[in-house]
């Protein structure tokens, strides 16, 4: 194993304690801001808090990119023991969060962190810091992991299904009246990054399982040209039944080595709501 890297990656991975603790990756916490208040995602506010209060002040939080501040006291150890360090971050069109590690470089004139833009966001990242981590055990360098991860982060395929469109409308990102419409028709659409930004893709009707349901068979046939090592199912708070429903679905499958259900943190929670799905791989 590599022990002079160090893998480090920002709150919105939404990777689950347990493969943060196995591959010992270090996490930055963006900024989540309620009434002008800051709280740092995943250590000082929930998603459910989050929930409540955006229920509360008809509003969503503003969320911001981590503070130079907070990351040079968490890097600073790392650049103490002169490790090359790879930083993960949210795409560069969603948070400067990626810029801030750039400064915080070229601030301690260190010149051993390498910035990776995942030009994604949620486990769309998790996929690609658990594949850096992988390599460093392997021995591989810095730069050479930092290469194959900028080469291939568009092989990740991250979407998911909105169940509400309030949250999104809440924050500007899609409009009132068709928050409405979605709503009154029971539209539930599926959002898909590419190229670093939110897109919206096929639009299904229907009560929630069934909606996922069509969902992951729609994935099927890429799911089985994917890379078998690893799928993650992530959600912003979906009933047990309806994980267990996924998860039963993609073990049926008999693809994937590992099928990991995380949990999403507060950026991704605050942005898109209760009861967001998605199913995210790596293609081969």
């Amino acid at each position: 194993m590599n022990h002079n890297i160090k893998i480090m990656a920002d709150s919105t991975c939404d990777l689950s304690e347990e493969l943060i603790k196995k591959y010992d990756i270090s996490i930055v916490p963006l900024c989540i801001v309620m009434n002008d208040v800051s709280y740092f995602d995943g250590i000082e506010v929930t998603p459910e808090q989050i929930f409540a209060w955006a229920d509360k002040n008809k509003t969503t939080p503003k969320t911001a990119a981590i503070t130079l501040e907070n990351a040079i006291h968490l890097i600073e150890p790392f650049v103490k023991e002169e490790k090359d360090i790879i930083f993960i971050g949210i795409s560069g069109q969603m948070s400067s969060t990626c810029n801030v590690l750039r400064m915080l470089g070229e601030e301690l004139e260190y010149d051993r962190i390498h910035v990776i833009d995942s030009m994604n966001l949620s486990t769309g990242i998790g996929l690609q810091v658990l594949k850096a981590a992988e390599m460093a055990e392997q021995g591989i360098p810095a730069e050479q992991i930092t290469a194959e991860l900028t080469g291939s982060r568009e092989k990740v395929r991250a979407s998911f299904i909105i169940d509400t469109l309030v949250y999104l409308s809440r924050g500007g990102r899609c409009s009132a009246v068709t928050a409405l419409l979605a709503n009154t028709l029971k539209l539930k659409p599926m959002i898909i990054v590419k190229n670093g930004a939110m897109g919206v893709g096929k639009k299904y009707r229907g009560n929630l399982p069934n909606v996922l349901m069509k969902y992951a068979k729609d994935l099927e046939a890429d799911m089985l040209e994917a890379s078998p090592e690893r799928v993650f199912i992530t959600h912003s708070g979906c009933e047990q039944k309806i994980l267990d429903m996924i998860e039963e679905y993609l073990k049926g499958l008999d693809y994937f080595k590992e099928i990991h259900i995380t949990r999403a943190g507060g950026v991704i929670s605050s942005h898109c709501g209760p009861n967001t799905l998605g199913i995210l791989f790596y293609m081969k």
